[in-house]
């Protein structure tokens, strides 16, 4: 071995830090242990020693030192070895590992450091440039530890988030059931016709909403909704628009008015929407607004009296296969106060169908970016004509997700398909 090499005495200050670090000293020698081990402790260190490889990794698994001093060769188990092993070791504190070597060699040096050290140091030590790479080291071991404390941080903040995460998807999901509840019934049928309602939202709840309402006997109201952006905010506009259409409160139901005997009838459709378009813009602080249609059916006749507030045009298939698509249009609801709303008749005869669809039906885009609109949507139909009822509703989504691509889609898509019978199906 080769003697260590101090340059006379050396008065270091040591740092918090240094008095807190765990040197290894690993060395054959008792001498150079001994020279290497005063000097730290000198400079503030608290050290532990090893005359072997195979010690060393002992010393390691109880200490866990962050500085590593080690000679390269030894009998037994060589520095590089030791160092292999040493990182192999699970640590939750990085280790900085300096070989004391007399090779100078570029392809020894590059065993060396393939093995896992971090630095060299060539013999004899002088006593200044080991202080100079320890401060190096310290440094790395600062960096690294601070590192560590904000990996920490990051976990427990990911482990909080995902504890939050769990706990708002199992509100959503709660809050999913709850809307779906508002659709009690997705398929009736009435002296007149069949109903069907269908409802998907591209996340766990959404702005869409479709139902039916009891209207003077003989009259069946329909209404389908679809709140702009999506979410929870949307979802809760839903909810609170499904009571002013409900069915199961008539005196809340501003499509229905109520009669001297004390039973209800249909409102006209676009008055409905008008007295409707002043309550949100009353009573609601929301920057959402909403596409939306009501309509009158007579079960007896097939006369439908609706009016629409920018939702896409009603779809009507005709018993012999044709399709009508028309409409007034209108200006959504809770844009602008004093609005007025158009409406206009359907007549529909027996086998006739009529469809609402909201726009994610005809807005859905294929994988190259075009939308499906109308055109496209009396496509999907006339493949699905000879189905009909919640069969029909199913088959219209399963022809849509072919289409885009995908099995969720980017909105909210609902419907409601009414088949006229025009007869009596007691």
């Amino acid at each position: 071995m080769q003697a260590f090499a101090p340059h006379g005495p050396h008065t270091a200050t040591c740092s918090d830090e240094a008095e807190e670090r765990v040197v290894l000293v690993v060395d054959d020698s008792r001498l150079q242990r001994k020279i290497l081990t005063s000097l730290l402790k000198r400079w503030g260190f608290r050290v532990i020693e090893a005359a072997s490889g195979n010690e060393a990794l002992e010393q390691c698994k109880e200490h866990q030192p962050e500085l590593v001093i080690s000679d390269w060769v030894m009998p037994g188990m060589s520095g590089i070895e030791f160092c292999s092993k040493f990182r192999e070791m699970t640590q939750d504190h990085y280790g900085y590992f300096i070989l004391l070597t007399s090779k100078s060699e570029k392809n020894e040096i590059a065993e060396g450091l393939d093995s896992g050290a971090d630095d060299f140091l060539t013999k004899p030590v002088d006593s200044n440039e080991l202080r100079a790479r320890i401060t190096a080291g310290e440094r790395i071991l600062a960096m690294q530890g601070e590192l560590t404390m904000k990996n920490r941080v990051i976990s427990e903040t990911l482990d909080e988030l995902q504890r939050l995460y769990d706990s708002l998807d199992g509100d959503l999901l709660e809050a999913k059931k709850l809307q779906e509840s508002l659709i009690r019934e997705t398929n009736r049928s009435f002296d007149g016709g069949d109903l069907s309602l269908f409802l998907r939202s591209s996340g766990h709840v959404g702005g869409d909403l479709v139902g039916f309402y009891p209207a003077a006997p003989g009259h069946l109201g329909l209404y389908a909704i679809d709140v702009s952006g999506h979410g929870i905010s949307s979802a809760l506009m839903t909810a609170r628009l499904a009571g002013y259409l409900s069915g199961s409160a008539p005196d809340q139901n501003v499509a229905l008015e109520k009669l001297e005997d004390g039973s209800y009838q249909s409102r006209p459709p676009a008055e409905a929407i008008e007295s409707l378009n002043e309550l949100v813009l009353d009573e609601m602080e929301t920057e959402h607004y909403f596409t939306l249609i009501i309509a009158d059916i007579e079960l007896a006749t097939g006369k439908v009296v609706m009016a629409q507030a920018g939702h896409p045009h009603p779809l009507v298939l005709r018993s012999d296969g044709s399709m009508d698509q028309d409409g007034t249009g209108g200006f959504p609801v809770g844009l602008m106060s004093g609005v007025t709303f158009t409406q206009f008749e359907i007549q529909l005869n027996p086998g006739d169908r009529l469809l609402i669809l909201s726009d994610g039906v005809t807005e859905c885009p294929a994988q190259d970016g075009s939308m499906l609109g109308e055109d496209g949507l009396e496509n999907i139909i006339a493949g699905i004509a000879e189905t009909g009822g919640n069969a029909f509703l199913e088959a219209l989504v399963w022809r849509l997700s072919e289409f885009a691509g995908l099995e969720e889609f980017p909105d909210d898509v609902s419907g409601i398909l009414f088949e006229f019978t025009g007869q009596d199906q007691a």
